[in-house]
């Protein structure tokens, strides 16, 4: 605001093309506002009040305001908001603005004034006041909701222009303020029961794709860039709040969410408690998993010999899946069995994927391979073809590697077809193919001494009719 000063009094303008049409006079200052043109009248319920008991309002108006709270520098700080000049609090001012934050007459935008004011003193309850009113509108029913959403989150896809408002339309507002006030407000939502959990869980998505972009493929539209806000220390509090605020409801989350967050628990330093719980919720949610979820890159993108995917992580997660599998105790135990099977087949899926990376340690391929108890496998043709990829891949192998490496599998699982591609693979080790080899001639004795009985008893009458 301009300011000019005559004798006594001091005159406030703003500088603008529009000619004011509204006077405020209070004690000694006074300002030269406009009713209209910017969102003074319609964000002052105390303005609109005054307004409707004149007679005229079609003109130019002056209003006296010497007795409202905190005197000119509150109004001052009112008047600021709502022209969107931006309000720096500090220690000279923080009276004022905790008077203005009492001025009932002024309608603040919560979410933009705790984006303004949390770097500044957070006492005489201003930004309380502001979490209760955004808590507020969070669980307002959002037909009763006025919005303007345009999607522009990270990590989410452009949604197609609805009328009506998605009980999401908070998720993007919210994931622009301080971890702390995110977390009063995440928590107070959560605390009402109101809310599905899926919705909390969309939230915390938003605002982790937000601030930590190593979770997400494409960086943010928006994103830090003070040196204070990319820290590592700041992410590890982000991420270990996130992680505490994720409801306990199974699927509140998506498990693709929880692997990219387990992902950088380590370059984080986070704590041992948020790694056990990322763990434990990420294998009680491995079922949900694709491949695609389990193609993270590895963690060390500065090691020359680092491999394209994480199979620590997918073994970690498979092992926390297994302790937690073991405990179930269904009524049904065919879906224990249904459960198993489906997570055999995707990790064998995965180490098809894996076995093609020129860097991926045999050691690990083959713990991943043998992590799985026997009951997931019903046939091993999948587990062989990820076998036979890495033997192909990989030819400077040791004989004892490639034993390392064979020693799961078992060919009384194999298709005809399997079976006979293994018996002629120059890729296998010698004793392997030996065992094959033994198997399919005890399995012929097998039926050549079933045919023999079966003729002699059809001889001596026992299969006649």
């Amino acid at each position: 605001m301009h300011e000019s000063t005559s004798s006594l009094l001091v005159l406030r303008t703003v500088i603008s093309d529009v000619p004011s049409d509204l006077t405020i006079r209070i004690n000694d200052v006074t300002y030269l506002l406009h009713k209209l043109q910017y969102p003074l009248l319609p964000k002052s319920s105390l303005l609109q009040r005054l307004f409707s008991e004149l007679d005229d309002c079609s003109s130019s108006v002056a209003l006296d305001l010497h007795d409202i709270p905190g005197g000119e520098e509150a109004f001052e700080l009112c008047a600021k908001f709502c022209y969107g000049i931006t309000i720096n609090l500090s220690a000279h001012n923080f009276v004022s603005a905790f008077c203005a934050a009492k001025l009932e007459g002024f309608r603040f935008d919560s979410f933009r004034t705790l984006r303004k004011c949390t770097s500044g003193p957070k006492i005489f309850g201003i930004v309380r006041r502001c979490i209760e009113s955004i808590v507020d509108k969070i669980l307002t029913p959002p037909t009763k909701v006025t919005w303007s959403y345009t999607y522009t989150r990270p990590g989410y896809g452009k949604k197609r222009h609805q009328s009506s408002v998605p009980k999401d339309w908070w998720t993007e507002d919210v994931s622009f303020l301080d971890i702390d006030i995110f977390r009063c407000i995440v928590a107070a939502v959560k605390s009402t029961n109101m809310l599905r959990p899926q919705l909390i869980g969309e939230a915390l998505h938003v605002y982790a794709s937000r601030w930590l972009p190593e979770i997400t493929e494409n960086r943010p539209n928006e994103s830090s860039t003070s040196q204070e806000q990319d820290s590592p220390g700041r992410k590890k509090k982000i991420l270990e709040t996130t992680v505490g605020l994720i409801p306990a409801d199974k699927g509140s989350v998506s498990i693709k969410f929880l692997l990219r967050l387990l992902r950088i628990t380590n370059f984080l330093a986070v704590s041992p408690v948020t790694k056990a719980e990322l763990l434990r919720l990420s294998g009680l949610q491995l079922e949900e998993a694709t491949l695609s979820d389990l193609l993270l890159p590895a963690r060390s993108p500065n090691d020359h010999d680092q491999t394209s995917t994480d199979i620590d992580l997918v073994t970690m997660v498979l092992e926390s899946f297994l302790r937690q599998w073991r405990r179930q105790t269904p009524a049904d135990e065919s879906q224990l069995l249904i459960s198993i099977q489906k997570i055999g087949k995707l990790i064998d899926s995965y180490l098809q994927v894996a076995a093609k990376d020129a860097n991926m340690p045999v050691q690990k391929v083959a713990s991943l391979a043998e992590t799985l108890p026997g009951i997931a496998r019903p046939h091993h043709d999948d587990l062989y073809r990820a076998i036979n990829i890495y033997l192909k891949e990989h030819p400077e192998l040791s004989k004892t590697e490639k034993k390392q490496l064979c020693r799961v599998l078992d060919c009384q699982k194999f298709s005809p077809e399997v079976r006979a591609h293994a018996v002629r693979n120059e890729h296998l080790p010698l004793r392997t193919v030996v065992q094959f080899l033994f198997f399919e001639q005890e399995k012929g004795n097998c039926i050549t001494n079933k045919k023999h009985t079966s003729r002699e008893l059809g001889t001596s009458g026992v299969l006649e009719n």
